[in-house]
């Protein structure tokens, strides 16, 4: 596969800039909230996964290795539901992260079960963490599907 085009963040300086800003912000929000590094990784991984981004893929799971998560637990991510490796709030966050993903796939994307039990494990800025760390592991996965990046 050949890329299309050169990233467009790199294209416009201003929005990788920004997007760094966003990434780094969300990590001191996570550090401050309780966050562990790793969730927010692994949602991250699950996002990409779903959206077929080789890109993040890779990225998330290298990431995720360097602050100490398992290669059983990454192999694991896209079968979350049947593996016992993840605890409740991991599944919390990934159970979101798929939902606010597969946003056409439902009439009520994110039902209040999911949201629900993730503000069950999460308090409102950790939640609000994840919610946009979701947000922009998608953006992230949009441009460099779009654009095929290799």
């Amino acid at each position: 596969m050949q890329k299309r085009m050169n990233s467009p963040v790199s294209i416009v300086p201003e929005a990788t800039q920004a997007l760094q800003a966003l990434g780094k912000a969300l990590f001191a929000s996570a550090e401050k909230t309780g966050i562990p590094s790793r969730t927010l990784f692994l949602a991250y991984l699950r996002a990409s996964q779903i959206n077929g981004d080789r890109v993040c893929v890779e990225l998330h799971s290298r990431n995720a290795l360097a602050a100490g998560e398992t290669a059983d637990r990454l192999l694991a991510v896209s079968a979350w539901r049947e593996t016992p490796h993840f605890t409740d709030a991991e599944r919390a966050a990934l159970a979101l992260c798929e939902a606010a993903t597969r946003m056409s796939d439902r009439t009520d994307p994110v039902p209040d079960e999911i949201y629900n039990e993730a503000a069950r494990h999460y308090d409102e800025q950790a939640l609000a963490t994840l919610i946009t760390g979701i947000a922009t592991a998608n953006l992230w996965n949009r441009l460099n599907v779009t654009t095929r990046q290799v």
